[in-house]
């Protein structure tokens, strides 16, 4: 399982089987990625068609409503964009 410090919220980044990006936000990630993967009832429309998924970014935020602010603002950002996003994020 994927091990995240004690801050309460995550903005995350799947990489779906037919190469779209979807970002979402949680305070649970373990969780929400069984919902995604259909593990538990409540994952997004979206990706039950779009399988495999891959965990391919998070950040972690202090609370529900940054989590949100960032959400938005990579929601804007253009697939080139989340991409690089995603590439710096895997160098490390």
């Amino acid at each position: 399982m994927i091990d995240i410090p004690n801050k309460n919220w995550v903005v995350y980044l799947l990489e779906c089987g037919d190469k779209t990006i979807y970002c979402g936000i949680t305070n649970n990630l373990n969780n929400r990625l069984k919902q995604h993967r259909g593990e538990k009832p409540g994952g997004a429309k979206y990706t039950r068609s779009r399988m495999p998924l891959r965990l391919a970014y998070f950040e972690e935020k202090e609370n529900r409503s940054e989590a949100l602010k960032r959400e938005l603002i990579i929601k804007k950002m253009s697939k080139i964009a989340k991409i690089e996003l995603i590439e710096k994020f895997n160098k490390y």
